[in-house]
């Protein structure tokens, strides 16, 4: 049923909204490469001495020609099928284009069997072109057409001759455009060229990361020429358990928008015209009656947030200018629908309403770690949000997000690590801090009452209390699902790691503070496990004194092979484990770890002890840092196995 009612949403929403789009170029075009390409031949299958990939690449070109217009990029792709496991994922080739601001150019597609060459193109009478919306279930629609071939009667052998050019505009920002390849192959491959143009009066700027060939840079008459070209290369591999910024090996970018500032400016008559409301605008008196409520600019823009995340639901629509452009707050608000570019704007539209100083920022949601060491351009985010100031504080407002509650002062700044002001005279990156959390995210107190003897079975109750965004993950879950689909949810996602505890009840309440609180009942088996060279019997605190860990992994050699590891950050998390001992703990004892060390970047304060009957083990853990130097590393792997081979222990008086 959810299913069929997104699908039935987004079909009403190309209907209502995709019927007054141009597309210009809905179909592919076929013809040779333009002037400005240079063809290569196809090399021979590298000679390295080891087996093949299952599919070996022979050559992988990538030209593109920049000007005042915008960027059309030429590809070429010629593979080997060397084994037959190579046969399964080469049986297609397709591409995807925007048909309002990229045209699609396919040149050729063949197969090369014992010298003879066979035409598969055949000028697209068997190209298969669709409008497929590949994110529809996540709400998100994007226009983009799919062009796709068929490989009829692949061989074992068979070269595979496939190229083809992308033109791309964008009005927007005045046919800026920017470029990137990266390196990804398997095994050896014979050819690798890059190979950038740009004219005269065309600013480009260009980076290259570790493990990508040095370019050569020249200059022919007005034309200028960035190139790479080697032979027999092997694609550079990231070093693993590195932050982001140094997974991006073997990588160029190159764009043509001068700097940072120069996005910022361009995007911002864009949000100030979708945040400007109509005299005649139901949200004014939205607007007046959170205003009504309460003097307080912090009241007043964390319930102009709750009335964007609660009234609005997310859909993307990409289609057009709609990828960069804003749609207007009273759109957005009839509507009751909207990207983040929408929620955003409808956000801005209220916070100015209600006289508080805010700014629409850029992020990007997975690569914002060395963001700062990118080259510009728009195409480094995919996210917008506001940054609202108040008190001299900032905080970040999202809101494409749900079931925020408890306040400004429960919002904490998201990870994207960097964000880019939209402000009418420009602005440069700004970094977006993160402190160490003051409490835990994770609280759970396991009490068990043994007291009745060794052996009975032993009243359990668990109390878990989440905050942040995972109180609000499981709020979401108890809000949309059946009380009896979330018993049993919680029940048997618990009883993977607590098995030997049956419960029985489960229940739960959300806090104004947004905290949620998860209780669950039942009895525990303990297992009291005989020490024979004590003569007494013990309780070993499941997964404690076990020395499982994950460790830091060893790096093989290759670029940044000396980056820092990371860690997760900011995360904090406490955990309590108490026992009530039979005849008031009587002659028991407990060994475990007491005291405070930091390990794999995180302090970490432990306790053990037996205090009123009950025997008490205790860990706190909050992460400090983000990253663990390289030269750490064993040092952080020695410390992680020791604090996993330390054993949390009840020993019971001899006898009993």
């Amino acid at each position: 049923m959810l299913k069929s009612w997104k699908v039935a949403i987004a079909i009403l929403a190309w209907s209502a909204f995709g019927a007054s789009l141009a597309w210009a170029d809905d179909k592919p075009t076929y013809a040779p490469p333009a002037a400005w390409v240079q063809p290569a031949p196809i090399p021979a299958a590298p000679d390295d001495g080891q087996p093949p990939p299952a599919v070996q690449t022979l050559l992988n070109d990538n030209q593109a020609f920049a000007d005042a217009e915008g960027i059309t990029y030429y590809n070429r792709r010629v593979v080997r099928i060397a084994k037959p496991e190579g046969l399964a994922g080469s049986g297609s080739r397709s591409m995807t284009w925007d048909p309002v601001r990229e045209r699609l150019v396919l040149h050729a597609l063949a197969i090369v069997r014992n010298g003879q060459t066979i035409d598969l193109l055949k000028g697209g009478k068997d190209v298969l072109v669709l409008r497929r919306e590949k994110n529809m279930e996540r709400a998100m629609l994007d226009g983009r057409m799919t062009a796709s071939i068929q490989l009829n009667d692949l061989q074992v052998g068979d070269v595979v001759d496939w190229s083809y050019s992308l033109q791309h505009n964008e009005p927007l920002f005045g046919g800026r455009s920017n470029d990137s390849e990266r390196m990804g192959w398997a095994g050896v491959a014979s050819r690798y060229r890059v190979r950038l143009l740009w004219p005269d009066g065309v600013a480009m700027t260009w980076k290259a990361t570790a493990g990508f060939p040095e370019p050569k840079v020249s200059t022919i008459g007005k034309t200028h020429q960035l190139l790479v070209d080697v032979s027999n290369v092997t694609a550079p591999k990231p070093p693993i358990g590195a932050p982001a910024r140094f997974q991006r090996v073997g990588q160029l970018e190159a764009s043509t928008f001068r700097d940072w500032n120069e996005i910022s400016a361009r995007m911002a008559p864009l949000f100030t015209e979708a945040s400007t409301l109509t005299a005649a605008s139901p949200l004014k008196a939205e607007a007046a009656t959170i205003a009504a409520a309460s003097p307080d600019p912090k009241v007043r823009a964390f319930a102009a947030l709750q009335l964007v995340e609660e009234k609005t639901r997310y859909l993307f629509m990409g289609m057009g200018d709609g990828g960069y452009r804003p749609t207007s707050a009273d759109q957005t608000w009839s509507r009751r629908f909207g990207d983040c570019k929408a929620k955003t704007a409808l956000l801005l539209a209220l916070l100015r309403e209600l006289g508080v100083q805010a700014e629409p920022v850029l992020v990007a949601m997975a690569g914002g770690d060395g963001l700062n060491l990118r080259v510009p351009s728009a195409a480094q985010f995919n996210h917008v949000l506001v940054r609202a100031r108040i008190d001299g504080a900032d905080y970040w407002l999202d809101g494409t997000r749900t079931g925020d509650r408890g306040g400004l002062q429960t919002l904490r700044p998201p990870g994207y690590r960097w964000g880019l002001p939209i402000r009418a005279g420009g602005a440069s990156l700004v970094e977006i801090e993160q402190p160490p959390l003051t409490i835990p995210d994770s609280d759970v107190v396991l009490h068990i009452d043994a007291s009745a003897g060794l052996d009975a079975p032993a009243p359990t109750r668990m109390t878990t209390t989440l905050r942040g965004d995972p109180a609000r993950a499981i709020g979401r879950m108890t809000e949309t699902a059946s009380r009896a689909d979330v018993e049993r949810a919680l029940k048997q996602g618990f009883s993977t790691s607590l098995s030997w505890i049956d419960f029985k009840t489960v229940d739960w309440a959300r806090a104004d503070d947004g905290s949620m609180t998860v209780t669950l009942t039942g009895e525990a088996t303990l297992d009291w496990r005989p020490n024979d060279d004590l003569g007494v019997r013990e309780f070993h605190v499941p997964g404690t004194g076990e020395g499982q860990v994950k460790a830091l992994p060893r790096r093989e050699p290759g670029p940044d092979s000396d980056a820092p590891y990371a860690v997760a950050y900011p995360t904090a998390s406490r955990g309590v484990f108490e026992i009530v001992l039979p005849k008031a703990g009587a002659g028991f004892s407990v060994k475990g770890p007491n005291g405070e060390a930091m390990i794999g970047g995180a302090r970490n304060v432990q306790t053990s002890v037996l205090s009123g009957g009950v025997a008490r083990f205790e860990r706190t853990a909050v992460s400090q840092v983000r990253e663990i130097p390289y030269a750490a590393a064993e040092e952080t792997n020695r410390q992680l196995r020791s604090a996993a081979a330390e054993a949390k222990i009840v020993r019971a008086p001899k006898g009993l």
